[in-house]
């Protein structure tokens, strides 16, 4: 199946298949396999400080009690987030990156494009003008290189008004009431689950860019760029990078 336009990869997580999730380890690696997208997710910190971690606590990554929003930054970076369930003892001394800690490794590469995900727990914790206005703050020096993606309308928004960097909405349903919704919004991205979408047709057309996400393969990936997303979102960055270039080898 051929498409009129190069598929992008995402690493969502950066290569958080051979990775810690949101780790620099995993962010280095999916640069070095050739990527020019990644996806990072953020939550604040005690102090106000955006911290790059999925969950709101630690148990999952790090393995032991607490939570992110009543420790400070500078106790939160030195937190080992090895994933030992996933990959035992490999990974000791991997910590939790600060955002600023992934922007500056990307001023090595202003090829590269972020998209910083605010998490839902973070904007009910400490308020969407506090989180929204942290995070824009923080990546102002390389907001070209940034996208600000959320789930949240309410801090996709206050981030448009606010100014400076470009916005992607994730969806939790493609339907008409959020069709309606983003149209007024004109986001650069808009983000969709692949079970989420309707199994054929075009999707919506529009100034935004599509990135659909938790896609492991490459006929889908394929078929989701006929359909108008050339933004494939994925955890398995080795695999689908190698199977890609397999596909488009003369």
């Amino acid at each position: 199946m051929s498409t009129s336009r190069p598929i992008q990869l995402v690493a969502h997580r950066g290569n958080a298949g051979e990775f810690p999730e949101n780790t620099l380890p995993a962010f280095r690696s999916a640069i070095e396999l050739g990527l020019k997208f990644l996806e990072l997710d953020i939550q604040i910190a005690a102090d106000g400080v955006p911290m790059v971690i999925h969950d709101p606590r630690l148990e999952r990554t790090a393995g032991i009690v607490g939570s992110v929003f009543e420790v400070r930054s500078r106790e939160l970076a030195q937190i080992e987030v090895p994933e030992t369930i996933r990959f035992g003892e490999r990974f000791r001394g991997t910590t939790i990156p600060r955002l600023v800690d992934v922007l500056e490794m990307l001023k090595s590469h202003p090829d590269v494009t972020l998209f910083v995900e605010i998490k839902k727990e973070s904007l009910t914790r400490f308020g969407h003008d506090q989180v929204v206005g942290r995070v824009l703050q923080t990546i102002k020096p390389q907001q070209q290189q940034c996208v600000v993606i959320s789930y949240d309308l309410a801090a996709i928004f206050r981030a448009r008004q606010i100014g400076g960097a470009a916005i992607g909405w994730v969806l939790e349903n493609y339907d008409e009431h959020n069709r309606l919704k983003y149209e007024a919004l004109q986001p650069e991205f808009l983000f969709a689950d692949h079970e989420s979408l309707p199994p054929s047709g075009a999707l919506w057309r529009g100034p935004w860019r599509w990135v659909i996400f938790e896609v492991v393969s490459v006929p889908l990936a394929q078929s989701l760029a006929a359909r108008g997303a050339y933004h494939i979102e994925t955890m398995a960055v080795r695999e689908m990078s190698r199977a890609l270039k397999l596909q488009t080898a003369p």
